[in-house]
């Protein structure tokens, strides 16, 4: 695989879809979110040994993707300008510390400075590694950019249960165990970034020759602003399962925290299995039709949620996970192809509005459980969905191919 990443730019190259490349980014991805959801999967230990509230857990959550959201377009819209191919093995090695330091946080603040530090790995890994699906995707990036988000969510199903199996029974230490994964992922980067470096120049060309697609600057805007929002129903939502998911089954339900975090994982396997969809079904069936249904779609399951028992509240959540989670994918490639010369930027910025939602959502959730009752939080978060009635003023910015091609 080495050697296929390593060689240079051919014709075909650009056209075609490279697929090892896109296999090893999303490898990595899997690498970088499955540490990253470590942090999420101990809250509750941390909750316990370290005395801490409900309000304090979402101000951990906040803490971390605060500072991946900050950061991410700033370093996308920096590397569209000068791009910097090995910067990935750089933002690997801020998981890894931040990691080392999670395991020896003994105080509220050092949770936090753990949590920032892998969010700075996450603001450093996202925008140039979606960069790179996007270069290796030829004709189709809806297929590139699911296959990199699938081992992502992957991770982050993997993550909790790796801890419920090695963090829960052995104690906070032992998550600096998991920086061993960083360091093959620093290997694996290492090899993505030679590639990139090799096809930049020819890549940036292609961008500035597909640079248009007929909409007026305002339009661009107000699409953006509803792209936006819609994040803000997704990711807002997200926050509240997973985040509070653990804490809702045992209060409501009086569960072991062993139980529920197989719950949790079966919710993020079922999100992982639902990025893969979305990607794809776009590019065959266009990206608007595939974001109506994975937001509005996704609002009957969420409306019935908090009112069912133990078994059907694991159905729904994994039916949630399933269509929500379709939606990032074709929300992503939409807004790459409303400014096509700005890869780096749009992917860090839509990335960071992702961690940035999911922070505020968390902090603010986690404050109205301390004020009402967990279960209060997920009949509110119930109605978020509905905000995908915007999807109707999104512009139609391409046609359906038959052959999945773009």
């Amino acid at each position: 695989m080495e050697k296929a990443l390593a060689a240079p730019p051919t014709h075909d190259a650009l056209n075609n879809t490279a697929y090892p490349v896109i296999a090893a980014i999303s490898f990595a991805h899997l690498l970088n979110d499955m540490m990253q959801s470590v942090l999420l999967a101990i809250y509750p230990m941390l909750k316990q040994g370290l005395h801490l509230s409900f309000a304090q857990i979402g101000l951990i959550t906040l803490a971390y993707q605060l500072t991946a959201s900050l950061l991410q377009p700033l370093i996308g819209l920096y590397t569209d300008h000068r791009p910097k191919p090995y910067s990935l093995p750089l933002g690997m090695g801020f998981t890894l510390v931040g990691l080392l330091l999670l395991s020896q946080a003994g105080s509220f603040g050092a949770v936090l400075l753990a949590a920032m530090t892998i969010g700075v790995g996450s603001s450093i890994f996202h925008p140039e590694s979606s960069r790179v699906a996007r270069m290796a995707a030829g004709s189709q990036p809806g297929l590139a950019q699911s296959v990199f988000q699938i081992g992502g969510n992957l991770g982050s199903a993997i993550g909790p249960l790796l801890a419920a199996l090695i963090v829960v029974p052995n104690g906070q230490g032992s998550a600096a165990w998991f920086s061993l994964f960083a360091l093959v992922g620093v290997v694996v980067l290492s090899v993505v970034g030679r590639w990139s470096s090799h096809h930049v120049a020819n890549f940036k060309k292609r961008m500035k020759a597909h640079a248009g697609n007929g909409l007026s600057r305002r339009q661009i805007g107000w699409s953006l602003a509803i792209l936006g929002l819609l994040m803000f129903s997704k990711f807002f939502y997200m926050a509240s399962l997973s985040s509070y998911y653990t804490f809702y089954l045992i209060d409501k339900f009086g569960l072991a925290l062993h139980d529920a975090q197989m719950y949790l994982f079966a919710f993020l396997f079922a999100v992982a299995a639902g990025t893969v969809l979305g990607g794809p079904v776009g590019d065959r069936v266009g990206r608007k039709r595939v974001i109506w249904v994975s937001i509005l779609g996704v609002a009957p399951f969420t409306l019935l949620l908090p009112h069912v028992g133990l078994l059907w509240t694991g159905v729904l959540s994994v039916i949630i996970g399933l269509i929500l989670a379709s939606a990032f994918s074709a929300i992503l490639v939409y807004a790459q192809e409303l400014l096509p010369g700005k890869v780096g930027a749009i992917s860090g910025l839509f990335f960071g509005f992702a961690f940035g939602m999911g922070g505020i959502g968390a902090a603010l959730l986690g404050q109205l459980a301390d004020a009402t009752s967990i279960e209060t939080v997920y009949n509110v978060c119930a109605f978020l969905p509905l905000i995908g009635l915007l999807t109707a003023f999104l512009p139609a910015i391409e046609k359906p191919k038959a052959g999945g091609g773009r």
